[in-house]
């Protein structure tokens, strides 16, 4: 028997060997016993037997090891005695990671989806999922402010796309979610890329209308225009004043395009720079933007200025759209304090670590609270 160490998930994981009259049929599967078989060890560190082996425990051990080495040695043998083994397992696993996404366990909807797209390599829906468990993390991230998290995300889940394209690129699927993908993080050339790929597949549907929708969209707006994404990066990447020279370029020749507007702002806003921020953002809703993100960030303005009563005004437009929203819960607990509503305050940051345990704003207000 041998053990990994390391800090790496894998250090749980020990490799045993089958004694030779072991060697048995399993379907069309003949156990090997020159093969190592990997074994998680119980946690908490508990002691255990060879008597508690199960085949259960090293199904467990394989999935971990096709999780994080796909390419391991014995990967293929591991995949083939999954599959005689549990042949059900792909559906109860796929169940068990959108579950656990869903609650935002977001670490072991990765490790499973990782697991299952090792499992089956030309199936794209498990890789599907992995990039959505990745999305939804990265917007968990953005809500606490944790910056260099969510850019590592957003990152996996571009990489596990292309992943995708590359297996199977004439799918329908792979191009819809990428489009969206791609559609959140404003490259405007890749969702033409993709929902034009999606057309050639599907062009007579309610799916197919959405997404024609939003190419004529982009195109009559013009940002597919390299200032707006030039624009874009300079302020994701904390180059503001080079966002902001940018983005009013292609104002100045785009003057009505919400989405150019809702740019400045926000690079004002990242600045300090509040009340520069809040004309872009008014301007940006005169132009039609009915966004959460628009009205949270006009929000924050209006706060920083003094601004209360409307700055409340805006973030209660945007709780009704995204009422489990943890960044406007928290900005309506500021904004609470600074009108010294206590129990109210406290009442907002209580609903964000229900919604969120973990969160260090809430935390870190909720600790002002209680010591006044």
């Amino acid at each position: 028997m041998t053990q990994r160490s390391g800090d790496d998930p894998l250090k749980n994981i020990v490799f045993i060997s089958l004694p030779e009259d072991f060697e048995r049929t399993i379907g069309d599967l003949t156990v090997d016993s020159s093969i190592l078989m990997p074994v998680e060890l119980p946690p908490g560190g508990r002691e255990w037997t060879p008597s508690e082996l199960s085949w259960e425990m090293i199904v467990a051990g394989m999935l971990k090891i096709l999780a994080y080495e796909p390419a391991h040695k014995d990967a293929d043998y591991y995949r083939r005695f999954i599959l005689e083994v549990k042949p059900a397992i792909v559906d109860e696993l796929s169940n068990t990671g959108i579950l656990k996404a869903r609650n935002k366990d977001f670490d072991v909807a990765e490790e499973i989806f990782k697991a299952l797209s090792s499992l089956l390599p030309e199936d794209i829906n498990s890789l599907l999922n992995l990039a959505l468990v990745y999305e939804d993390h990265a917007e968990a991230y953005d809500q606490i402010g944790n910056e260099r998290l969510k850019e590592i995300c957003i990152e996996r889940a571009f990489e596990t796309y292309k992943q995708a394209a590359k297996i199977d690129p004439e799918s329908p699927e792979v191009h819809y979610n990428a489009g969206y993908f791609h559609l959140k993080q404003r490259n405007y050339s890749k969702v033409i890329e993709h929902f034009t790929s999606y057309l050639e597949q599907d062009n007579d549907s309610d799916r197919a209308d959405r997404v024609r929708k939003i190419i004529d969209e982009l195109r009559s707006h013009d940002l597919l225009d390299n200032l707006f994404k030039e624009a874009y990066d300079f302020i994701r990447l904390g180059k503001e004043r080079e966002g902001i020279k940018k983005i009013k370029a292609f104002i100045d020749s785009h003057p009505d395009v919400w989405n150019a507007w809702f740019l400045l702002g926000w690079a004002h806003r990242r600045l300090g720079e509040y009340e520069k921020g809040r004309e872009a953002f008014e301007r940006a809703m005169e132009l039609g933007s009915t966004e959460t993100d628009t009205f949270n960030e006009l929000a924050i303005c209006l706060m920083e200025t003094g601004k209360l009563v409307e700055s409340r005004r805006q973030l209660m437009k945007a709780l009704q759209m995204e009422p489990e929203n943890i960044k406007i819960l928290s900005n309506l607990g500021i904004v609470s304090m600074k009108e010294e509503k206590i129990d109210e305050a406290v009442g907002y940051f209580e609903a964000v670590r229900t919604i969120e345990p973990d969160d260090p704003i809430a935390g870190k207000y909720l600790e002002i609270l209680n010591d006044q």
